[in-house]
């Protein structure tokens, strides 16, 4: 599985790929997210789904920039075009792929601002090929493994939150994710980018990076618990204590 994170802020974009990649009974890491930058034109591009089909697309999506990078003075042309390569390739591979009962999965989500775009964008790209774009009520898009970060996204993340605090953020979400999905883990690639600067920053980092930050944050949520107001449980315990629980239910 995947675990893809974007996420758009007043000052900037984030994006979080884990590397990787279930193939059998064997773990292979493998690069999920990528950049394109070249002088006024900078973009991120993630996905999840079957590895096989997503470089193919990716292939075909690099060829169209080389041949045709000018011709993208706004990013939604860029994802255009990218949308247009997953559609190609489903056309391609889509018999092959369901006479083996496998389906055709590829999801993406693409970050970045060009020359003309008057702000930096962020959008999920489905596989049909249609897509959708990152708003203040929705600054986060998550692909692959969904269900065990999206709690904390939900929670804490803002739009108008900080750079910083969002890279806290994603983190936590990839952490749950990390821990209770097997199939997503280390090494993990962020890039940052701030607004206007055209310019995009990588970084990859190992487990023992976060071991740290992992383990405070464990002790934290242990901790915290026994913080939580909790006059509901009250009830409920005084009378598992005095033996009437059973008589109550």
């Amino acid at each position: 599985m995947t675990f893809c994170l974007g996420m758009k802020l007043d000052s900037g974009l984030l994006a979080i790929a884990d590397t990787r990649i279930t193939s059998g009974t064997e773990f292979i890491t493998a690069r999920k997210l990528t950049i394109h930058q070249h002088n006024h034109h900078s973009l991120f591009l993630m996905t999840s789904g079957l590895r096989s089909v997503r470089d193919k697309a990716v292939t075909y999506f690099e060829e169209v920039l080389e041949e045709q990078a000018g011709q993208f003075d706004k990013l939604y042309k860029a994802v255009n075009a990218f949308s247009f390569q997953v559609r190609r390739v489903a056309q391609e591979d889509g018999e092959a792929l369901r006479n083996a009962n496998i389906w055709f999965n590829l999801y993406a989500i693409v970050g970045g601002q060009l020359e003309n775009d008057k702000e930096h964008k962020l959008y999920m790209i489905y596989p049909e090929g249609n897509w959708i774009e990152s708003t203040p009520a929705s600054p986060y898009y998550v692909i692959g493994e969904t269900g065990y970060g999206k709690p904390i996204l939900d929670r804490a993340l803002h739009h108008t939150d900080s750079l910083p605090w969002a890279l806290k953020v994603g983190f936590l979400a990839f952490d749950a994710t990390r821990t209770s999905a097997t199939d997503v883990g280390f090494p993990l690639d962020m890039v940052v980018y701030h607004k206007d600067t055209f310019r995009m920053t990588e970084s990859r980092f190992n487990r023992e990076d976060f071991n740290e930050a992992s383990k405070w944050w464990q002790e934290w949520i242990r901790r915290g618990l026994n913080e939580i107001p909790a006059v509901w449980f009250d009830s409920i315990y005084s009378r598992l204590e005095d033996g009437s629980f059973e008589e109550k239910f």
